[in-house]
């Protein structure tokens, strides 16, 4: 309690409070542009910091980084584009919500659940930081590929209709996600002779293509073909999710808080993984499993929830092991290295008045980034007042910028061009674009855990089943594929069913 105490003072100081809610503030407007990801804000903001003592410094960078999770949320609804690759499973729901006149609602409630998932990991990051860092370090390359082997078992509840489709679709974000030079070996894979393919294809490149491209061609075509609006601005306002909606999802809310603060802490996964994961259990738990993909709150509930929970789990690796978990926290352990902040089991000995200054800076942050987000609703639902076939045309400039300021590349832009132009075709065809991003997302890590497992191993099998960890989720993939192999002969029998039926009466 006397730390505690001690810590109030610095957390509550006018300029660590201000640098939180610039960094907030920073976090939401970069992460809610397409291309533009907090980790870039992140590193903007990191030389800002050296000028100030270490508690407002870092309470900037944490600032930077919760808003830039949470901002993610607002371009996925209003244009269907995720601003990070977190916020690419609130698109399958948040956008059907806002063409539907729901836009208010939806981002009131990627607020409010957004900070009951960083809070929640950040009580759970309080309590338990000594035992989930012990858990998480036991995960070596074998634990972690079963792991993200089991998050790409999604890939089943995300294909729709057709299960060989969605394979398709995942194969393909598989043998992108292959090009360019190979990290362990060192030799180029399907870059065809061209020297500036060695970079591969970066997955914020990709998803900018497959989501904002056949969105701005379907804009342009309905202008063409003298369709209207697809919704009125005038009719969105601030809304937040009443309490019934609330204590309805509150299975979802718990369910999603612990699979995102239990992947963050794991180190090499992330809020992609934990946003997939989360909603794919939303939708398997849900009595209305048929309204995913078609606006069901539950869905931008169960990702937000999970997406923002990484974050207090993703800082239990950081500061008591000093190991970043993705780009972002790489960019805070460089924060608190110079301003003297060692993460370790130390830094709980010698520096635990700071400690606890990172805790309620992280509650801070989170309380901005609700204020922010709230009274901002009503601005950031004014680019609905812009017509279709001119918002079409911003998005696609802001892509273009986006993607070439990410790597100061020119090819990625024709790779986000060549990309998107290959998402429309494929939504032509019904191939669902989403499985496509879950193999983007997983496929660098599943393969890099697989060849680092068999190069300890020294090719041999035996390093996955003699785990307990690995084999809990082997199992798990197993019953996910069954279960769902079971669902759809039972959906082909009642579809068969019901047609005999039909045929029957009409005789």
């Amino acid at each position: 309690m006397e730390i505690l105490l001690t810590a109030l003072p610095l957390a509550l100081d006018p300029l660590t409070i201000g640098l939180v809610v610039l960094g907030a503030l920073l976090g939401i407007i970069f992460g809610s542009i397409p291309g533009l990801t907090y980790s870039m804000a992140l590193v903007l903001v990191l030389p800002i910091t050296f000028k100030f003592d270490a508690v407002p410094a870092i309470g900037m960078l944490l600032g930077t980084y919760i808003g830039g999770m949470t901002g993610g949320s607002v371009s996925a609804i209003l244009i269907g584009i995720p601003g990070t690759p977190s916020a690419a499973a609130t698109v399958l729901d948040g956008y059907p919500l806002a063409k539907s006149g729901r836009a208010g609602l939806a981002l009131g409630t990627a607020v409010v659940v957004s900070a009951f998932g960083g809070l929640f990991s950040l009580a759970v990051m309080i309590v338990s930081v000594d035992l989930v860092a012990r858990l998480a370090i036991r995960f070596g390359p074998a634990e972690i590929f079963a792991l993200v082997l089991f998050g790409m078992s999604t890939i089943c509840g995300l294909a729709g209709k057709s299960l060989l489709r969605g394979l398709v679709a995942g194969t393909i974000g598989l043998l992108l996600m292959t090009v360019g030079m190979d990290e362990l070996d060192g030799v180029p894979r399907m870059t065809f002779g061209t020297t500036s393919l060695l970079q591969g294809v970066h997955l914020l490149v990709a998803m900018v293509g497959l989501f904002a491209v056949p969105q701005v061609m379907n804009m342009l075509a309905d202008y063409k073909s003298g369709g209207q609006a697809l919704y009125r601005a005038k009719a969105v306002k601030t809304e937040l999710p009443s309490f019934r909606q609330l204590r309805g999802n509150l299975s979802v809310m718990i369910r999603s808080a612990l699979i995102g603060t239990g992947i963050g802490s794991i180190p090499g996964t992330g809020g992609p993984i934990a946003a997939f994961l989360a909603y794919d259990q939303a939708r398997r738990f849900s009595p209305n499993k048929e309204n995913f993909g078609k606006g069901e709150l539950s869905g931008v509930v169960a990702s937000e929830t999970a997406n923002n929970a990484v974050t207090g789990g993703a800082m239990i690796p950081l500061l008591s092991l000093g190991i970043p978990g993705d780009p972002a926290t790489a960019i805070i352990l460089g924060g608190l290295l110079i301003h003297g902040l060692a993460p370790g089991p130390m830094l709980f000995m010698e520096n635990k008045v700071e400690v606890y200054t990172i805790y309620l800076a992280i509650g801070l942050a989170y309380i901005a980034v609700v204020l922010i987000q709230y009274f901002g609703i009503r601005l950031f639902v004014k680019i609905l007042r812009v017509p279709p076939h001119i918002l079409a045309v911003g998005i696609l400039v802001v892509c273009v910028v986006g993607t070439f300021a990410i790597r100061n590349s020119f090819l990625d832009v024709y790779v986000m061009t060549g990309v998107g132009l290959m998402g429309y075709l494929l939504t032509r065809f019904r191939i669902p674009v989403t499985p496509i991003v879950l193999g983007l997302v997983l496929g660098e890590t599943m393969e890099r855990e697989f060849r680092t497992a068999m190069i300890l191993s020294e090719g041999k099998f035996d390093i996955f089943y003699t785990s307990p960890m690995a084999l809990f989720f082997f199992g798990l993939v197993i019953a996910v594929i069954a279960f769902q192999l079971v669902g759809a002969r039972r959906e082909r029998a009642k579809l068969n069913s019901n047609v005999q039926e039909k045929a029957h009466a009409e005789n």
